[in-house]
């Protein structure tokens, strides 16, 4: 008991700490400790620093007892059972105190060493009937239900991840890079592509896409890679150094250059009325 109370005390100020922090940095996504690495350090310092001050009262405590007489101990420790945790405990381990265990000795006497009938300690009863229940839920909802197993609710989680990550990028074009870019396939995205063709590459690439000043887009060979993530990062940084197309981000957003880059690969395998030569390697998607 003497090492129970402390450890409660602890405990209990761990969790209250634990949940202020919580409460005053936390988000309903993410935990004021994934949020601020430094909300960890605090709050281990603070229960080192509980431990420690435990460590100091309980040395003293220890002190001032040993330095007492025994009537005076057997009144200090009257005291700490009286408390509210030397009661909680008491109770939680469901023994007879000393003075009334006659009560519950057993006929069985070996050697002088006697039993005492003492029942299983509440914590534990409890304990136990909570696995009972456990044991019961588990069975109706995977066994009699037929409830989701590990790995589909796996898949499901996945594939709402999925639909949130969509989503996301559909509210947050600026956030579009060579990395998450993907073919757009929307009407709308595919007109806005071309007009920002029409607009700002066709004077080298012609309307067709059959190539100018700048390559051939309806072939299969490309200079810098070809799919999506490839003429993203091309239109974005531009072709190569000293010569061929320049940058466009002072000039467009990545949702642009998403929409004319997924309207730019529509070119594959037209026809143009005048096509250039073929310049680069074929490309084939991985």
């Amino acid at each position: 008991m003497k090492l129970l109370i402390p450890f409660l005390r602890v405990l209990f100020f761990a969790i209250i700490a634990f949940f202020l922090f919580e409460v005053i940095g936390g988000t309903d996504d993410q935990l004021a400790f994934e949020k601020y690495p430094m909300v960890q350090t605090i709050f281990w310092g603070l229960v080192i620093l509980a431990i420690f001050i435990e460590i100091v009262v309980g040395a003293l405590k220890s002190r001032v007892y040993n330095s007492l007489n025994e009537e005076a101990q057997e009144r200090f420790e009257a005291f700490e059972d009286d408390s509210y945790l030397g009661k909680l405990y008491t109770k939680m381990l469901g023994s007879k105190p000393m003075e009334e265990e006659g009560e519950i000795i057993l006929d069985h006497n070996y050697d002088g060493i006697k039993e005492l009938d003492n029942t299983l300690p509440p914590w534990w009863v409890y304990m136990f009937y909570a696995t009972i229940f456990f044991a019961v839920f588990y069975l109706v909802k995977y066994e009699v239900l037929d409830g989701d197993s590990n790995a589909m609710e796996y898949e499901k989680e996945v594939a709402q991840a999925e639909i949130d990550i969509a989503e996301f990028k559909k509210n947050n074009p600026e956030m579009i890079d060579a990395s998450s870019v993907t073919l757009l396939t929307e009407t709308s995205d595919l007109d806005a592509g071309k007009e920002i063709f029409t607009t700002n590459c066709a004077v080298c690439h012609k309307a067709d896409g059959g190539g100018g000043i700048g390559p051939n887009l309806t072939d299969e060979n490309w200079i810098m890679g070809g799919g999506i993530k490839n003429v993203f990062t091309t239109i974005t940084e531009g072709g190569r150094p000293g010569k061929g197309m320049v940058s466009w981000t002072n000039d467009l957003n990545p949702s642009e250059i998403a929409q004319v880059a997924s309207y730019v690969l529509g070119f594959q395998g037209t026809t143009p009325a005048a096509p250039k030569p073929a310049e680069g390697d074929v490309w084939v998607e991985e």
